[in-house]
């Protein structure tokens, strides 16, 4: 006898909890909260109960919808939800509220890599919700930042309506070039660009590839508008990207918060799918665990041929983790190999090892408000080793996009200044400290921000060299540091944000052999890595004088002046 949608969720739940099936942390929780859930639904305090025949029906709708393309719709056959969008359905249609009998979750969110089936999916949904939910003129959009993404999730709706006679003769659905409409109530569906015009009011909004939205603007619009309505939906379907200071970013953050349960949010159900934090993206059991089609919509040796392309190239890295991962990167074209840089990591490396040896430092000064970076780079073997200490502002560490930089603050990698500005009398005895400590050869410093600094730094006697961010100086020591780090000889302690700063790294220019850093976004920095290109091509002058010959050599040939 066929296992009944709500057990098949409830079974799915238990197995990921048990860890029978490969999941990460936030599925595991979003598992572990329906679960507990179920127990606390008896609860007369508990405010939800679970009705296993409203999720089913949007199940079973969902399953009676065809296949849009591909192999399955060749053969002209239904859409087979898989245990994991069964869970996802069952479990966002399935809540109600005791009060009422509305349903609980308005807010779905939807994070899973690409090939997951994740568009089909979201299809299905919105079909449901023009036709089957019970809303008389019913407004179902489907919002994007561009018209090509909008269609990603109403094109394949469009198709499963023009496949489905019975569908349109059962509920007087329409099918025209731009919609789908419901003649007898006025329900609409339609992809949108940008936000609805005036008077829209959505029974269900589906936000696709929320990733690619700089702001919040679409789904405030849509959240906005539906006010009127007794128990609307916000689907937002996405992968991962690389717009950490995007709302998509954020809102990821809150759902995992609250599945963390330090938010509280009732009316949001959130599947998260990708990898854990210290897992090894270049390890083949990863990809299963990210993709929960794997081996139904997406297949082993795609993922790894993806896989192996991205270990051998950081350019190819960003999308790879972003795209089969759903791991969020900070820049889609790195310069560096973040990955072998890190496989150069000592850990038990400190700068008490280098106390009284020869080094140079570089001076990334940056504006008041932002990240301060000063490098250390010492020769050493056939290489070199580096060391970073970086400043920020106790302002700037405290919004909120910057969790990444409250952390490294309380791991004690990344010293906070009291203020809305960066203390630079604080870096300045930082460097006054080093050079008691180490011969610094001399501080190599961008005239743009650190002339000031630089000044006071000659006047306790210290040699400062304008080093100037400008292509023809940041050419060579870019195009050597990719080579040092490419063989493993730029060792190193292995501190985190020095690692986050290099993958934020992007050459300024696409074409001929000029090559110098830059950034996408301004919350990408890239100052550490930039302070220690500065030391680095001071360091290429020794490697820069020219060798000697045997003219040299010989007394007997002396120029006579």
């Amino acid at each position: 006898m066929k296992q009944g949608y709500a057990a098949t969720a409830e079974a799915y739940a238990r197995d990921v909890v048990a860890g029978r099936i490969p999941a990460n942390k936030y599925i595991r929780l979003a598992c572990q909260r329906h679960l507990d859930d179920l127990e606390w639904q008896s609860d007369r305090t508990f405010k939800y109960t679970f009705d296993p025949k409203k999720g089913a029906k949007v199940a079973k709708f969902i399953e009676m919808m065809p296949h849009t393309k591909g192999k399955w719709a060749a053969k002209g056959e239904k859409l087979k939800l898989q245990p994991w969008q069964i869970f996802f359905v069952v479990v966002a249609f399935g809540w109600v509220r005791k009060k009422d009998g509305l349903r609980r979750f308005r807010k779905l969110l939807l994070l899973v890599p690409r090939k997951n089936g994740k568009s089909a999916l979201a299809a299905g949904i919105g079909l449901y919700m023009l036709v089957a939910d019970g809303e008389h003129g019913a407004e179902v959009y489907s919002g994007a930042t561009s018209e090509k993404q909008a269609w990603e999730v109403f094109r394949p709706a469009k198709l499963m309506a023009q496949k489905s006679p019975a569908l349109l003769s059962h509920f007087g659905l329409s099918v025209n070039a731009k919609n789908l409409h419901v003649l007898g109530n006025g329900s609409r569906f339609e992809a949108v660009i940008g936000t609805p015009g005036d008077g829209a009011s959505p029974s269900c909004a589906i936000v696709d590839e929320y990733h690619e939205h700089p702001t919040d603007v679409l789904y405030s619009t849509m959240e906005t508008g539906m006010g009127a309505r007794e128990q609307p939906l916000m689907l937002v379907i996405t992968t991962a990207g690389d717009n950490i200071s995007g709302p998509c970013y954020a809102m990821q953050q809150e759902a995992q918060a609250m599945l963390e349960g330090t938010r509280a949010d009732d009316e949001l159900f959130a599947l998260i799918y990708g990898v854990d934090e210290g897992d090894d993206w270049t390890a083949p059991e990863v990809l299963r665990k990210a993709n929960p089609n794997f081996g139904i919509s997406v297949f082993e040796d795609f993922l790894l041929a993806r896989q192996t392309e991205a270990m051998t190239s950081p350019r190819k890295a960003g999308a790879f983790k972003t795209k089969h991962l759903n791991v969020w990167v900070s820049a889609r074209d790195a310069y560096f190999n973040v990955l072998r840089y890190q496989e150069a990591a000592d850990p038990s490396l400190s700068l008490d090892q280098f106390e009284g040896q020869e080094c140079i430092i570089g001076i990334d000064l940056a504006e008041k408000r932002d990240l301060t970076a000063v490098e250390l780079l010492f020769k050493h073997g056939d290489g070199y080793a580096r060391f970073g200490r970086y400043y920020l502002p106790s302002e700037t560490i405290e919004q909120p996009e910057n969790e990444h930089f409250r952390t490294w603050r309380d791991e004690g990698l990344l010293i906070e200044t009291d203020g809305a500005v960066t203390d630079d009398r604080e870096i300045l005895a930082d460097i006054l400290d080093f050079c008691a400590r180490f011969q610094v050869r001399e501080v190599a410093f961008d005239p743009l921000h650190s002339r000031q600094m630089a000044v006071e730094l000659m006047e306790q006697g210290v040699a400062c060299i304008d080093f100037a961010n400008r292509p023809t100086l940041m050419n060579e020591p870019m195009r050597k540091l990719d080579a040092l780090i490419v063989e493993r000889k730029l060792i190193h302690n292995g501190s985190a944000p020095f690692a986050w700063m290099l993958s934020n790294v992007v050459n300024r220019s696409r074409t001929g052999d000029i090559h110098s850093p830059t950034k996408q976004r301004a919350e990408n920095k890239i100052d550490g890595p930039v302070a220690c290109m500065m030391a680095l091509g001071r360091w290429l002058l020794d490697e820069a004088q020219p060798a000697a010959t045997p003219w040299d050599a010989d007394p007997e040939f002396k120029l006579v002046m």
